[in-house]
C-alpha cells in the first residue's frame, strides 16, 4: 500500500493541509487574544493537529483494508488462472468492491462451467474416435483379407464371391461415414432445420417406399393409419393431418426407426404406423412385432455405438442415435416402449408449443 505513488501523495497533501490549518488557526486565535483575551492560540493549533491526524489515520486504515481486499481478489484470480480450485469470495457487504467481487465470481463460475463442458467434449470426441476406429477396423480387415485372396484365387465363382463381400463392406463403411458426418454437422450446428407444414400421410408413404421390397421378401405386412382416429376408413381426415417439421431430415429419422424394426422382425411379422394428435403434441407411432428390447437396454438405445443384447451381428448402434438427434434438434422427442418377445413401439413427438 505504501509503495503506491498516489497514496503517498495523498498522505503528504493531507499532512500539509493539516499543518497549514494549525498554523492558520494559531495565528487567527492569537490575533483574537490580543483584543479579547479569549481561547489559547496554542490549544487551537493542537486541536487542529489532532483532528487532522485522526482523519489521516482513519483514511489510512480504510485504504489499507481496501488494498487488502483488492490483494485478496488478485490472489483469487491468480488461482483461477492457474487452474486451482478457488474458494468462494462472495460476502454480504454492500459497496462497489462487493459488486466487483460478485461479478468476478460470476465470471470465474462461467469459465469453470465452460472448462467442464470443454473437458466433457474432449472426452466424448476421444470416445467417438475410438468407436469409429473400431467400427472401421472390422470391414477394413475383411477387405484386406479378401484382397489377398483375390490375388491368388483362380476360380471365377470364388472371385465374384470375394468381390461381392468387398462391395458389401464398402457399402457398410460408406453408410457409417455418411451417418457420422451428418451427426457431427448437427452437433456442430452447421445444419439448420427448416420446419414447414408437411402432410403426414405423404411423408409416411415416402418413409415406407424404400422398404417395400425388403418387407415383401421377409413376408412382413404393414398398416398405416394417419387419420388420428381408430377407424382408418376416413381418408379425408388422413389427408388433412399435418406436422410442422423439416421434411427431409424427419423422413431420414423415421426411416432409421423403420429399418431397425424390420431388422428385428422374423418372417410374417407386422409393422404399423399411426398418427396421433393431442393438445400438447402430434406424434407418429411406429410399432413392430419383433423380438423387443431388453429392459436394461431401453435407457441406452439412443446412445451412439450402443448395441443391446438383441442387436444384430452387423449392427453399428448409430442409426437410432441419428434419429434421436434429428428429432430433438427440432424440439421434438422420441419415446420407446418395448416388451421382449412381444414387440416395440416408437413415439416420434413434435410439440405444438416449445416450453
Amino acid at each position: 500500500m505504501y509503495k503506491n505513488k498516489e497514496f503517498r501523495w495523498m498522505i503528504i497533501a493531507a499532512t500539509v493541509v493539516t499543518v497549514a490549518l494549525s498554523i492558520f488557526g494559531y495565528a487567527l486565535v492569537g490575533a483574537a487574544e490580543a483584543k479579547e483575551k479569549g481561547i489559547c492560540s496554542a490549544m487551537a493549533a493542537i486541536l487542529c493537529l489532532i483532528l487532522g491526524g485522526v482523519l489521516i489515520a482513519l483514511f489510512t486504515v480504510a485504504t489499507k483494508r481496501r488494498y487488502e481486499d483488492i490483494d485478496a481478489l488478485s490472489t483469487y484470480l491468480v488461482k483461477v488462472l492457474a487452474g486451482e480450485e478457488a474458494p468462494s469470495i462472495l460476502d454480504q457487504e454492500e459497496g462497489e468492491l462487493s459488486l466487483l467481487k460478485t461479478n468476478i465470481y460470476k465470471a470465474t463460475s462461467t469459465l469453470n462451467y465452460q472448462k467442464e463442458l470443454l473437458s466433457n467434449d474432449k472426452k466424448a470426441l476421444a470416445d467417438a474416435i475410438a468407436d469409429i476406429s473400431h467400427q472401421l477396423k472390422t470391414p477394413l480387415t475383411s477387405m484386406m483379407v479378401m484382397n489377398d485372396l483375390l490375388k491368388t484365387e483362380s476360380d471365377e465363382e470364388r472371385r465374384q464371391e470375394f468381390l461381392q463381400t468387398q462391395s458389401n463392406q464398402l457399402d457398410r463403411m460408406s453408410w457409417l461415414i455418411q451417418t457420422l458426418l451428418k451427426l457431427s454437422k448437427i452437433d456442430a450446428g452447421t445444419i439448420t432445420m427448416k420446419p414447414e407444414e408437411v402432410q403426414a400421410s405423404q411423408m409416411v408413404a415416402d418413409v415406407l417406399k424404400p422398404f417395400e421390397v425388403m418387407m415383401d421378401v421377409k413376408n412382413i405386412s404393414y398398416s398405416v393409419n394417419m387419420s388420428g382416429i381408430a377407424d382408418d376408413n376416413n381418408a379425408s381426415a388422413a389427408d388433412d393431418q399435418t406436422i410442422k417439421c423439416d421434411r427431409n431430415w424427419t423422413i431420414e429419422a423415421i426411416q432409421n426407426i423403420v429399418k431397425n424394426c424390420i431388422e428385428h422382425m422374423e418372417e410374417g411379422g407386422k409393422l404399423s404406423v399411426a398418427f396421433e394428435d393431442t393438445n400438447i403434441y402430434k406424434q407418429i407411432v411406429v410399432a413392430d412385432t419383433g423380438c423387443g428390447i431388453a429392459k436394461q437396454d431401453i435407457p441406452h438405445i439412443f446412445e451412439r455405438f450402443y448395441k443391446g443384447k438383441n442387436a444384430g451381428k452387423d449392427s453399428v448402434g448409430i442409426g437410432l442415435a441419428l434419429s434421436k438427434t434429428i428429432i430433438t434438434s427440432q424440439h421434438g422427442d422420441i419415446i420407446v416402449e418395448s416388451t421382449e418377445g412381444v414387440g416395440t413401439k416408437f413415439f416420434i413427438r413434435f410439440y405444438k408449443t416449445i416450453i
